[in-house]
Formats: structure tokens, sequence, C-alpha cells
């Protein structure tokens, strides 16, 4: 019997129960020899008592030990101690896919389509170590709180379709295969198929066969036609909806017959899903006779044409060599003609024909010959050109033989060009901008340039000059041109921007430019410079930011107001991860078991698989108490008890927790408990009653006849109801 606090194998300490299902109950525990939390899953009693079920449990529980994978619930220890039947398992942090899909009603396609690879891969790894599952359901797959994918309970259901079980104990056989539903073998195709039935649920909610009675859907899975996931949801992409119906094929030699193929498909459904490439094909078909297409036909006269021709009797040396071959002993007679069909297959698996024929000096080609020759005269005549531009550069006819301008390019420097002066401001500036320098623009009144003409700069014709060096240019504002103060609109709104530089008289372009650092809509630069003197009508260009630059990125979604199982199924779906869960205390009876903070900014954009930490109201759930004695059974109870008879008393929470188990052999004994989960429990005592002799008269002989007392279990049970605790 599990107890909350015992250690199980001197290192396993039972924290918490977590969970229970048909044939084992799972606790959260701590592993004090490698210091990190596991969930142990211990086997029911009914189970522990059948000797061969245990044996094959052992089994098949030691090989999944084996599987290390990101997409398997690693299994870390199998043992037993005092009859008690345990896995020692990785302690995943997160929800069943079942639950994630009661959630959500139904999945998208990209999400299912993840989830289903992230399972075909977990499911890869045991098959190549010949570990099959025989149980694939959404129950037996978690998704963590970093969105990984998990597979568990491996080993386990191989052992229990061995024995006589219940289909309560067993799973549900919504998913089972038509072949387990039998009774027969199963092998990796039996997960594919399982695999399938998931996929459909996740698509649309809801499993394709149901039924009053397990026997009545297992016959479905038997005889019913798979129905069209795309009957319920009429979106589904048609590629999508053919890996479902090819995993749910009844026929084992139907479906995928191997991960790799379903990974391969699922993956393709990603990139093209109206596409229709996944191959559904019977094999019955494949193997019958069929009329051969045009193209098979042009193949083969194709590989008869490339065939050397045989040279005439006259030019062999030895005429014995156009004798037929004679056939070696037990080699069949049709062995060219099965050449000639693996030939004309190998030319269906490759691109390049070619491939096929041995590159021998028997296999001359009159027409190869030709086209090497081709070949060989056009690279002979390039290599010339190249050589010709080469000799040419060097004695200077295609341009600077020293080789000054690539010794800039490639230092980073530019020369100033000539001939800025007196160009219009806009086009010098374009000029100086497709070199790499930098233009700064001052205004002056001049009367021997027009208003807008360049009247100086800061670098002369010819120098040398950095990339990315500012450069000032004065320009002519005429001498009829109002010089006016430029404001500083850098930070500021667009709009704001925009009406400031209006009301001084400038003309304004807006160009936009995305930003991690400065909201959406606000300026980040401007040319001319604030606080600067420009002529008026001068087009002033304010450079405003659009936000970040979300390609490739995920927005984060609104988690605060959400239940912790709730925020984490929307990061998930959202692309994002859950990070640490922090619990806080709040006087607010309202906010108990919600999130109140986030650590990403809600719609902001952050890289996919982020993690987003929370912090969460701790939902102090009611507790109870009880302090009291157990008296010894009464007369009324049962008048069959004997003072100094051990009793055997046993008290079970409704949860199910055992908090009592133990024999007395005197009346009162004090019992308490603080701060449990349920406010009621049982409380069942049991002893053994020996009934006194008996002496009665034997009528024939009037003998008196002494009959010896015999024995009885005798129990009785109580209810107790617990204190609330304040």
């Amino acid at each position: 019997m599990i107890k909350i606090g015992m250690l199980i194998a001197d290192r396993y300490e039972v924290l918490e129960k977590i969970g229970t299902g048909g044939m084992s109950d799972v606790y959260k525990a701590k592993d004090h020899k490698l210091n990190r939390f596991v969930a142990v899953k211990v086997m029911k009693q009914e189970f522990a008592d059948n000797a061969n079920f245990v044996s094959k449990f052992r089994v098949e529980a030691q090989a999944a030990a084996g599987l290390m994978h990101p997409n398997i619930v690693n299994v870390y220890d199998v043992g037993e101690e005092k009859g008690v039947y345990y896995i020692v398992m990785e302690l995943v942090d997160g929800i069943t896919l079942k639950k994630y899909i009661e959630k959500k009603a139904r999945l998208s396609v990209r999400e299912a389509v993840s989830i289903a690879i992230q399972v075909s891969m977990g499911l890869d790894a045991a098959h190549r170590n010949h570990v099959i599952h025989r149980d694939i359901k959404p129950q037996n797959i978690i998704i963590s709180k970093d969105g990984k994918v998990k597979v568990t309970d491996f080993g386990i259901a191989k052992a229990a379709t061995s024995n006589t079980i219940t289909s309560n104990v067993m799973g549900s056989v919504h998913y089972t295969s038509p072949e387990q539903a039998r009774g027969g073998y199963s092998d990796e195709k039996s997960d594919i198929y399982s695999l399938g039935i998931t996929l459909f649920e996740m698509l649309t909610g809801r499993v394709p066969f149901n039924g009053e009675t397990t026997v009545a859907i297992a016959i479905k899975h038997i005889q019913q036609p798979m129905p069209s996931p795309c009957g319920f949801v009429p979106e589904i992409p048609r590629s999508v909806e053919q890996i479902v119906l090819k995993c749910c094929e009844k026929s084992p030699d139907r479906r995928y017959q191997s991960m790799p193929e379903l990974i391969a498909d699922l993956k393709e459904s990603l990139l093209h899903p109206e596409e229709d490439f996944v191959q559904r094909v019977d094999p019955d078909e494949e193997s019958a006779t069929r009329m051969a297409t045009e193209r098979d036909r042009r193949d083969i006269r194709g590989q008869y044409d490339r065939r050397p021709e045989r040279p005439a009797p006259e030019e062999l040396d030895d005429p014995e060599e156009i004798a037929p071959r004679r056939p070696r002993e037990g080699r069949p007679r049709s062995a060219e003609p099965m050449r000639l069909e693996r030939d004309v297959r190998r030319r269906y698996e490759k691109d390049d024909y070619g491939d096929d024929f041995n590159d021998d000096e028997d296999d001359y080609s009159p027409r190869m010959e030709r086209l090497t020759t081709i070949l060989s005269v056009l690279a002979a005549l390039l290599i010339g050109l190249v050589i010709i531009f080469l000799a040419g550069r060097a004695m200077g006819f295609w341009g600077n033989a020293s080789g000054t301008d690539d010794t800039r390019a490639e230092s980073g420097m530019v020369v100033f060009p000539d001939g800025i002066v007196g160009k219009d401001v806009e086009t010098a500036k374009t000029e100086l901008e497709n070199l790499g320098l930098v233009p700064q623009v001052i205004y002056a009144q001049s009367s021997e340039y027009e208003s807008g003409k360049v009247i100086s700069a800061s670098a002369e014709a010819g120098a040398e000059l950095a990339s990315g060096t500012a450069v000032e240019l004065t320009v002519s504002a005429g001498t009829d041109g109002t010089m006016v103060d430029v404001p500083d609109v850098k930070g500021q709104d667009k709009a704001v921007a925009k009406s400031q530089l209006a009301q001084k008289g400038f003309k304004v372009n807006v160009q936009e430019l995305p930003s991690a650092d400065v909201e959406a809509g606000i300026v980040i630069s401007q040319d001319p410079e604030g606080n600067s003197t420009a002529l008026s009508g001068t087009v002033v260009t304010i450079t405003v930011s659009s936000g970040e630059d979300t390609t490739g990125k995920v927005a984060v979604p609104t988690l605060t107001g959400m239940t912790e199982e709730d925020a984490m199924a929307l990061l998930v779906e959202s692309g994002l991860a859950l990070g640490e869960v922090t619990e806080v205390d709040s006087d607010d009876n309202n906010l108990k078991g919600l999130v109140t903070e986030q650590s990403e900014k809600p719609r902001s954009y952050v890289e996919e698989g982020t993690k987003v930490n929370i912090t969460v109201v701790r939902d102090k759930a009611a507790t109870y108490s009880y302090s009291g004695d157990i008296a010894a059974p009464s007369a009324a109870e049962n008048p069959n008890y004997r003072p100094g008879t051990p009793v055997y008393v046993v008290i079970i929470a409704a949860d199910g927790t055992t908090l009592l188990n133990t024999t007395y052999d005197s009346f009162p004994q004090a019992f308490s408990i603080l701060h449990v989960s349920s406010a009621t429990a049982t409380l069942q005592m049991t002893w053994a009653y020996t009934a006194d002799s008996t002496v009665t008269t034997d009528p024939s002989t009037g003998a008196a006849v002494t009959a010896p007392g015999g024995t009885s279990q005798q129990t009785i049970t109580r209810a107790l109801t617990f204190t609330p605790d304040t």
C-alpha cells in the first residue's frame, strides 16, 4: 500500500498522487539519489497478483527503459518492493493531448500535423528498437509546458493485451487497430493505425467510430469503412485527408509501412497541403497484369537503342563469340528478360537513365563523341577569351591596370566626385549617397548660384574618403529666398511632426523604417537636422518607425485572466513555450488560480519558441483536519467483538488516499490527521471471530454431542467527517 511520505527502494520519496488509470496509480516522487523529481507508476493490486501479467510487464517495461528520445517519456527504473510493482519515469509538467483537444474542441491542421510528426518520431525510435506501443491514444500523449510532445506508457500495453483484462482497464477501444480487435498479431503498423485515429480526432474533435459497447466499436473498426475527416471539417487539406485514410486502412499492407514514410508525408503536407502526393497502393493491384503504357514502351525501346551494336561474325577473332551462351546449371533461361525488367524499373528510380549503363569502352556512341568534341571546342574558346581579357586589362585596355579602384573599394574608401558644385542639391545628394557618403545640407544666400544649387562642399574633388563619411553641402538660397529655422521633430508623432514642418513652410517627405526600439509612428530621424536653417519650401525628409520587424516572429498572446493550463495551451498554439511559473498569494478570491502577470508584453513579437514566464495567484484549496479516538466495535455495530481481539483498521479518504492502515488489540486509540483535501473518510474494522462450541443431545442415543465453534471474518464500517481548516 502506497502512502504519502513513504520511501520506495530506499530512494524514491512519494510526495503526492498526480493521476490514476485503469491499471495503475501515478505519484510524484523525489529521487534522493539523483536529486530530481520523477513520476512513479504503481501497478494496482489486482494485476500485481497475476504472476503471468507481472512477468510480461517486467520484460516489456525493461525494454521500454532502453528507449531514450526527446519525444518519449523516458523510463528510468523498474522494480518491486513488498509486492508493489512500480515503474519510475520522467516527470513531464504538462497536459495530455486528450485534455488539450477537449479544451480547444479541435486543433488547427498545422498544429495537429506538427503534433503527429513529433509522436511519429518518438514511435520511430521505439520501432527501431523493436518496441511496439500497442496503445497509442491521446491519453498516452503529453504536451509539456515547453511545447514538446511526448509518448508515454511504453511496455504496459503488450503485457495487458497478453492477459484477460476488461476493456475499461486496457483503455479506449476507439483507437485499436482491426488486427488488435480480432486478437491477432500486431506490429509497427498497428501503432500507425492508432496514430491515424488520433490524428483524425485532433482534426475533427471526435473519433471516427463510436458505439454503446466496446464490442460494437471493435466490430466497426473491423468492418465499417473509415469515414473521411473532411466529412466533419471540410477545410481539411486533401493531402492531410489522404494521410489519415492511408494510416487507417483495414489491411496493414495498405498502410504506411514505416514511421519514416509517414513522417515524410506529414512534413510534405505542411509545405504543399493541397497537392495529391500521398500514394495509396493496393498490393493486389500492384502485382496484377497490366497493359504497358506509352512511357513503358518508350523506355524499353530507348534501352535497346542505347545498347551497342553487335559486330558482324567476320569481325570477330573467334566466331564462337557469337554463339548463344549456354545457361549455367540451375540458371533459368528467363534471366535476360528478368534483367531487362530490372533495368527498366531502375530507370524509373533515377533521373539520369545513363547511370544504369557501364562506362566501358565497348559502349561507344558516335553521337556522344560529337557532343564531347563540341563541348571541348567551346571550353577552349572560353579559356582563350578569359586570357585575352586579363591580358588587355593588364595593358590598360579595359580599365586601370594598377587596380587602384578595386583596392579602394575593398578597403571601404571612395573618391569624392568632381562636378558636385553647381548641381541641383537633390541630384548631388543622390550621387553622394550612391557612393556611400552621407550628405548634410546647409543653406546660404547667393547671387552667383540659383536657388537650390550647390555652392560648395566640405570635400575636394578626388579626395579619398571612408565610406559613411558625412559631407557638408552648402546650397544657394538665392537672393530672395527666406531662411527658416528647421524644427527638431525627432521623437514626435508623425502627424505632429508633419504639422510643425508645414507651419514653417517646409515640404515633408515621409519614409518608414522598421525599429525594435522606437514605437511605430514615431520620428526616428530627419534631414535637414533639427535646429539648423534651411530655405523655405525645402523638402524635409523624416524617417518614421514602422514598428518592430515581425518577419519570422510570433505575436505574444494575452495570458492574464487565464488558468495556468489554458495559458500553456495558448502559448503552445502560438508557437511559444511556458517558462517559469511563480505562485503568489492574493486576498482577491476572484483571482485565485489565474495568471496576473507575464514576462513578455501582450501583442509584442518574439522569436518562435520563446519561453514566457507567468505569475499565478495561488489557489488555496480547502483543507480539513480530524482529531479523535477510535473506539472498539460496539455491540450495536456487531455483537461478535470480544475485547482483546486484534482488529485490522483502515481509514481511506474520499479521494482514495489511505490515511491509516494498522492493527490494534486495545481500544480506544487516538487518531488525528491534519490538512487533508477530503472532507470525509471511511473507517473499516475487520477481525476474526471464533464462535463458542455448542452441546446438543443425540435423540437416538440420548448422548450429549459437542460441536466446536467455527471461525469467521467480521467487518464494520464507520463514516468520518473532518473539520474544515480555518
